[in-house]
């Protein structure tokens, strides 16, 4: 095998493992998904057991499902990051 011959062959393997470590950083995006049901689902019975709280309930379930919504958003950036600008491939 020539130099150019590797060279590609490397590319294609530098791709298909950022492909693959793209699909598996989407996986990050089940946890959010997971968390803020239940966060929202515990927040429910709250203000059914104190319906006077419910202000406070609200607010503080808001405030954690944006902190837990971010960890979705940068498991996509970076499932973006490595499919289309891939900076691995300039290794090569």
């Amino acid at each position: 095998m020539d130099a150019s011959s590797i060279s590609i062959l490397a590319k294609a393997i530098v791709c298909g493992c950022s492909a693959l470590g793209a699909g598996v950083s989407m996986i990050g995006g089940l946890g959010p998904g997971i968390g803020e049901g239940y966060a929202v689902g515990k927040a429910l019975e709250s203000i059914a057991r104190q319906p006077e709280l419910k202000g406070t309930i609200t607010t503080t379930m808001f405030m954690g499902c944006a902190v837990a919504e971010t960890t979705g958003l940068y498991s996509l950036i970076i499932a973006l990051i490595l499919l289309f600008v891939n900076p691995f491939t300039g290794l090569f």
